[in-house]
């Protein structure tokens, strides 16, 4: 179990490396999603190894809203975007 999570831990550098490299904010709420869809899971296995219910609770939230407030934000700043440049 230890072994699978440092691989989830690995896996989480990637988009995070993606997103400093990255200049449009559209890539960047992406990479940020994928991110934290990928920590959801990991403290999902982590809960299950430690045995606690709660953090588990809590990464199925992060799963069901947290992916749509970065949607809503990249929305908003692409909006305030488009009113700075007209």
């Amino acid at each position: 179990m230890i072994v699978l999570l440092f691989i989830m831990l690995v896996a989480v550098s990637l988009p995070l490396i993606q997103s400093i490299r990255s200049d449009s904010i559209w890539e960047r709420m992406l990479c940020y999603t994928s991110i934290s869809t990928r920590v959801a899971l990991i403290l999902i296995l982590y809960s299950r190894v430690q045995g606690d219910p709660m953090i588990g609770l809590v990464a199925v939230v992060v799963l069901s809203v947290g992916n749509s407030g970065l949607l809503l934000l990249a929305n908003l700043i692409k909006a305030m975007e488009a009113e700075c440049e007209s």
